[in-house]
């Protein structure tokens, strides 16, 4: 695992690479991607505010996860430029009990790019993303998949925007959400926007905001689990795809362990 104190450029030349960023100063990161397949994991340990750039120049296909582990709150800025025919997934998994604001914006510039952004929310405090993928060239997609659980005292916002320009024919612009709440007191607001310029396009959105089932939640602990399994049980559905997001199977083991401590002490 490389070491991030500074602000980098990085050049990715190996199908799989992990960083750690681990310092108390703003930090701006920038990753450049040619023809080829990537994944790269990036570990957010400790920073100030975070500015992230990425390109993907014709025919790349890459992956990103950022792992929040924060233990404080943080502000994210981040772009993402995806050129012809290029593929461009971003993930974001936030389990730690900090605020966080983050703005994601990617921009679908060259004919058959494919933007893909996804969140992975344990919510126990402010979490605020905004989000906006625009699709600029003709048969470009767009997707935007948000997954969360919002706890006790957790409050959580999200603007979703896709937008279809003028000219951006045979494109598509997708949405999905899903919210759990377990108690009263909780806030949750997300709002899909779909800005359509051209006609000859697909686009749809999807979401799903609610509280824990009361006779699921009984029917568990008919079964001799306490209150706090049952949330954890329940959460893990929502949760544990993230730790998958990458190929390789070292980093799931390690995430899903995490993921799995974290759960636990719900």
């Amino acid at each position: 695992m490389e070491m991030i104190h500074v602000d980098t450029d990085i050049q990715l030349r190996d199908a799989f690479s992990q960083f750690e960023i681990d310092t108390e100063r703003d930090i701006e990161l920038t990753f450049s991607a040619d023809a080829g397949e990537y994944e790269v994991f990036v570990r957010i340990k400790n920073c100030g505010k975070l500015r992230i750039r990425t390109f993907a120049y014709a025919n790349a296909q890459v992956k990103y996860l950022f792992w929040n582990d924060n233990e404080h709150m943080i502000e994210i800025d981040e772009t993402h430029e995806v050129l012809h025919n290029a593929n461009v997934e971003v993930a974001h998994c936030e389990v730690n009990p900090y605020p966080v604001k983050r703005n994601t914006y990617m921009a679908l510039r060259e004919p058959g790019a494919y933007g893909h952004l996804v969140s992975s929310s344990l919510v126990a405090s402010d979490k605020n993303y905004k989000q906006n993928i625009v699709n600029f060239a003709q048969r470009t997609l767009a997707n935007i998949d948000n997954f969360a659980v919002v706890l006790n005292g957790g409050k959580l916002y999200i603007d979703a925007i896709g937008k279809i320009v003028k000219g951006a024919s045979r494109s598509e612009s997708h949405q999905k959400s899903r919210v759990m709440c377990f108690d009263d007191g909780q806030s949750s607001t997300v709002i899909p926007e779909l800005l359509i310029d051209e006609n000859d396009v697909q686009a749809s959105h999807a979401l799903t905001i609610g509280r824990i089932d009361r006779e699921q939640l009984y029917y568990l602990q008919s079964r001799g689990l306490d209150q706090r399994q049952c949330t954890s049980l329940i959460s893990s559905g929502y949760m544990y795809p993230i730790t998958q997001f990458l190929s390789n199977e070292t980093l799931q083991q390690e995430l899903r362990a995490e993921m799995e401590a974290k759960l636990a002490n719900l």
